[in-house]
């Protein structure tokens, strides 16, 4: 793929993320092509977000087959991986995405204004 565009795409994530309101979660869920592994992690990471964060959420699915320089850039070893790049610090999750409880926790998201902890 080339690297301009990539750049581009990056630039505009970047730029997106410098424009959302403080109150917004940015996520991003990296997965390894087309599998019933990473189907599931879609529709159960989707599923979570749209009922626990209220849709205040953006989420961006990457597979990392057919975006190798997003998932090096973002030092992905594993998928799936959920990463919450909005409100800082940086958060990851790695793996089943199935214990609600634990995908809050560690992702340290607030859930209906209520903290998950």
């Amino acid at each position: 793929m080339n690297t301009t565009k990539l750049s581009r795409a990056t630039k505009a994530f970047e730029k997106t993320l410098a424009t959302q309101p403080t109150g917004k979660c940015v996520l991003r869920l990296y997965v390894a092509g087309a599998s019933d592994r990473s189907r599931q992690a879609v529709l159960r990471a989707r599923q979570l977000c749209e009922a626990e964060l209220d849709g205040n959420f953006v989420l961006e699915v990457i597979d990392v087959y057919q975006q190798p320089i997003l998932a090096r850039d973002g030092q992905i070893v594993a998928t799936p991986t959920l990463v919450r790049e909005f409100p800082r610090p940086v958060r990851r999750l790695i793996g089943n995405l199935s214990n609600t409880t634990g995908l809050f926790v560690g992702l340290d998201l607030d859930t209906k204004g209520k903290a998950a902890r």
